[in-house]
């Protein structure tokens, strides 16, 4: 890498179960990393990073995440190598409205590590680019937003009448009816596309949508040292939100720390 992550360089591994899958990181992910990264297939893994009384979306314009982790380097690291490591990445219309300039790629995350991410996408045989998969039932997205012009949408019946022959050429239209089957056909149709390794970043309502459905295998979470409060319709979100999810199991499977950040990786029942 270019440029070191600062004080505390690589990751203290602190746990990690020893029935983890074998990964394929080149050498100076993995000393940085800690240790290895590996996933079976196929597999939908999820990433966060939230204060530690639980917040992940202010309501204000622009990047959350960068807020709440106070621009940890550490954690943009970690989401670039969950990047590389998938095929597709599934946001929500939310969080694509908040970042509407982003292009969801691993090298735009962290530069540093541009040239590793892209060696190990070669190693596990994925295409040089990530494919962004943006969910929007209604249809009403910003159309001069960058990352729409070789996206998939994934809408309903009435958003794809609003969105047809209106987006980029380049990107894709995909029409289901979610009141009939939920978001299962949209990682169904991921998968039959060759999509084996998928990642969401969000947000916290299709999170939610995902792990109700028990679609979400993987849960990398980055417990950020940072506090912001809850008061009456501040509309700050949480990890999940608008479901009651009945008390969903995870399982601890590694935990490292930088700084005083800690990243966390779970198994969720299914």
């Amino acid at each position: 890498m270019s440029e070191p992550l600062g004080p505390g360089a690589s990751f203290e591994l602190l746990f990690e179960r020893s029935a983890a899958v074998p990964g394929a990181l080149p050498a100076e992910l993995a000393r940085t990393y800690g240790g290895e990264l590996g996933f079976a297939a196929p597999r939908l893994f999820a990433n966060f990073v939230a204060s530690l009384d639980g917040v992940v979306a202010l309501n204000s314009g622009g990047n959350s995440g960068s807020v709440i982790s106070q621009s940890s380097q550490a954690d943009r690291f970690v989401m670039g190598l969950l990047r590389a490591s998938a095929s597709a990445v599934i946001v929500g219309a939310g969080t694509f409205r908040k970042s509407s300039t982003h292009r969801w790629q691993p090298d735009v995350i962290y530069p540093p590590a541009a040239a590793l991410y892209a060696e190990l996408r070669a190693k596990l045989g994925l295409a040089p680019s990530l494919q962004l998969v943006l969910v929007s039932e209604s249809g009403a997205l910003d159309l001069t937003a960058p990352a729409l012009a070789d996206a998939w949408v994934a809408t309903s019946p009435a958003g794809a009448d609003h969105l047809r022959g209106k987006l980029p050429s380049g990107a894709r239209l995909m029409v289901f009816d979610f009141s009939r089957s939920g978001l299962s056909d949209l990682v169904s149709t991921l998968h039959d596309e060759g999509h084996q390794q998928i990642l969401t970043e969000g947000g916290p309502t299709l999170f939610a949508r995902l792990v109700q459905e028990r679609l979400v295998d993987e849960l990398f979470l980055t417990s950020a040292p940072t506090l912001f409060g809850r008061f009456a319709d501040d509309r700050r979100k949480s990890l999940l939100e608008g479901l009651d999810l009945a008390g969903t199991t995870l399982e601890l499977m590694s935990v490292r720390r930088h700084a005083s950040h800690l990243f966390l990786r779970y198994t969720l029942s299914r």
